[in-house]
């Protein structure tokens, strides 16, 4: 397995951060690391937590050549107060001392992975009750059509603006901030020392410069969108029997392009400042205000009030991040956060960071954003694809699918949630010009992520039609609507590792800092198979043949972002993965078809999937452990160790 530690993004030794330092307390990034020397090639010790044996010595040498000033400070000013050791080390013991820094910097990224994926397995289990809410009330009938319709928004709006676009556009030029700001620390305090004028905040610097724009460009697509709204649902749905209704909900949907958008830019600040338990917690808040609204106002409003519920989930995404933001985000004075975007002051200090390739700002302009936003509208346009195409069949078909696709793609969204607490740290190595360490962490994630998600397609093409009762199959969603979902969500399934890879491999071709267009090309290539394959299905399979051609398309992309991502970015071992991920797809196989048998058998549908998710897990491991599949053979061995050790 690449990387330190145990292979699973878990500490490799003992120690690491006390019970207090969880990932919701750990320290902005910009003050979790030291300087590098000067031409030493080294990135700070705080980065760290994924590098070997070799990766430990280089940063030893940079710690001691760094010290005493800011090599200790992991946590704390006190360069104690990290390493347990006074200021500058001998070389001896330099090593040493890096070597613990990447422990708990493994350490750290275990727990913010942890509470990421339990705050996302806790909004995923909100999102499934507002969708049983919308189930319950309305079924699969037009006015559930309508909000999803609506829904379109702020699915769109997330990709864009929370998942996607925002951060891969923001995370690095967080990151590069950062970078900027430690790397000229000590220039800062000398110049301080010597009465002169200081220079400029990278990170104040960098909010200055966008936050601004971003917040008047929002607002203008947030206006647009209300006024168009009709157009909009034509041009979505244009065979929709009721569009009156689909534009009321749009309408007040559309509010979400603007909190979504707000609440985007702060979870790339607090990820890149490794803050991630308010990010992980806005769809938490978004759910609990859609579901509490919807609830309320049913009686009032029908189907519009859920789409109420979900302007209101917007304002409390944002509402539930403010805090962490005020509060660890270096933020400019009011005066600059309110000046008329494109204004400039009428002086400024001689340095200015703004500027320079390394600050952060320069990597937000249009030739970095182009690419990045055609990337995430081209692979969230596969969804408006299926809502087209589905306008034509009869009622419910744009429900079956949505419910379908909410529950596949859980498995997907929990695989990658270790890539997205990684990701400032591969921005980081991009930006300290460290490729081996930024591909060994993306080669790492790719393993973890593989196996989370295949092991999940496996349940879900197993047990599909227990899930789907379990979860929806009371009020107005009957049987046959099971019948039906449960079908699509197994066609769904067969894409669910390229969706994965889609994810997981795009970050890092955003991250060096210089424009790229292959991947949206290759985005835009599986949009294209999903586009013809699902005119040429939709006819003879309905809604099977929409989600078939989703499936091709996006793992058309997948394909294309492997080979290309060495070439242009890292060198990744692509036979490797490939390898990897095709022991685990054959172990997948195996499980889905145990899952598939031994369901049927329990009777009811809860005691059936509970059966089947033993059965299915069973078979995955004992097939990837015959397979010799590297990821399942660390984990059993792992799971040992820790069963010993409770012993």
């Amino acid at each position: 397995m690449p990387g330190g530690g145990d292979g699973l993004g878990l500490p490799g030794r003992a120690g690491g951060f006390p019970a207090s330092g969880a990932a919701g307390a750990i320290r902005p990034g910009a003050e979790a690391v030291s300087s590098p020397a000067p031409g030493s090639g080294a990135g700070p010790a705080g980065d760290g937590g994924d590098q070997g044996a070799a990766g430990g010595a280089r940063a030893g040498k940079a710690f001691a050549k760094a010290a005493p000033r800011g090599a200790g400070a992991l946590v704390g000013k006190d360069p104690a107060d990290a390493t347990g050791a006074r200021p500058g080390p001998a070389p001896a013991d330099a090593a040493g001392v890096a070597d613990t820094a990447e422990g708990r910097l493994g350490s750290l990224l275990a727990r913010a992975a942890a509470v990421t994926a339990g705050l996302t397995v806790a909004g995923a289990v909100l999102g499934l009750v507002r969708d049983q809410t919308i189930a319950r009330f309305y079924g699969a009938s037009t006015d559930s059509d309508a909000f999803l319709i609506a829904w379109t928004v702020p699915e769109m709006a997330a990709t864009l603006l929370i998942e996607d676009a925002m951060a891969l556009l923001l995370v690095p030029a967080f990151s590069h901030a950062l970078a900027h700001r430690s790397a000229h620390r000590s220039a800062h305090r000398s110049a301080a020392r010597a009465g002169e004028t200081g220079a400029p905040d990278p990170v104040q610097e960098l909010v200055a410069a966008t936050f601004p724009r971003f917040l008047a460009a929002l607002t203008a697509a947030t206006g647009a969108l209300v006024v168009l709204a009709p157009h909009f649902v034509r041009a979505l749905a244009p065979g929709f029997p009721d569009p009156a209704l689909a534009v009321d909900c749009t309408r007040l949907t559309a509010l979400t392009v603007l909190t979504y958008g707000v609440a985007g830019y702060f979870s790339a600040a607090l990820r890149a400042h490794r803050r991630f338990l308010p990010p992980a917690a806005v769809y938490i808040a978004s759910n609990v205000g859609i579901i509490g609204t919807a609830l309320a106002l049913d009686s009032v409003w029908g189907v519009r009030g859920a789409a109420v519920g979900v302007a209101v989930g917007g304002l409390l995404m944002v509402l539930a991040q403010l805090p962490s933001v005020l509060r660890h985000v270096s933020l400019p004075p009011r005066r600059r956060l309110l000046r008329i975007p494109g204004r400039r002051a009428a002086s400024r200090p001689a340095f200015q960071p703004a500027s320079g390739p390394a600050s952060g700002t320069a990597l937000v302009g249009f030739a970095l954003l182009a690419p990045i936003v055609l990337f995430a509208v081209s692979r969230q346009a596969q969804v408006l694809v299926e809502r087209w195409l589905a306008s034509s069949l009869p009622g419910g078909a744009i429900s079956h699918l949505n419910y379908a696709q909410k529950i596949a793609q859980m498995p997907m969204v929990l695989s990658l949630m270790f890539c997205t607490v990684t990701f400032p740290v591969v921005a980081r190595a991009m930006a300290e010009g460290d490729h081996e360490r930024a591909r060994r962490r993306i080669e790492h994630d790719l393993a973890l992520a593989g196996l989370v998600v295949l092991l999940g397609t496996a349940l879900i093409i197993g047990c599909a039609p227990q899930i789907v009762e379990v979860l929806f199959e009371r009020g107005a969603f009957d049987a046959a609507d099971t019948a039906t979902t449960a079908s699509v969500m197994r066609v769904y399934a067969l894409g669910l590792v390229g969706h994965t890879l889609v994810g997981a491999l795009g970050r890092p071709f955003f991250s060096s800092g210089r424009p790229t267009w292959f991947p949206a090309a290759a985005m835009a290539a599986g949009l294209a198979v999903t586009v013809v394959a699902g005119a040429l299905a939709v006819g003879p399979y309905g809604v099977h043949g929409i989600a078939a051609a989703n499936a091709a398309g996006i793992c058309v992309t997948a394909v294309l972002l492997l080979r290309g991502l060495g070439p242009r970015v890292v060198a990744v071992r692509v036979h490797a993965v490939s390898r990897s991920i095709a022991r685990l797809a054959l172990a997948t196989a195996v499980a889905a078809a145990a899952g598939r048998l031994v369901c049927p058998l329990a009777g009811p549908p809860l005691p059936g999937l509970l059966l089947g998710a033993v059965a299915v897990s069973v078979s995955f491991a004992a097939t990837g452990y015959a397979l010799r599949a590297p990821e399942v053979v660390h984990l059993l061995a792992l799971a040992r160790r820790r069963l010993r050790h409770v012993r």
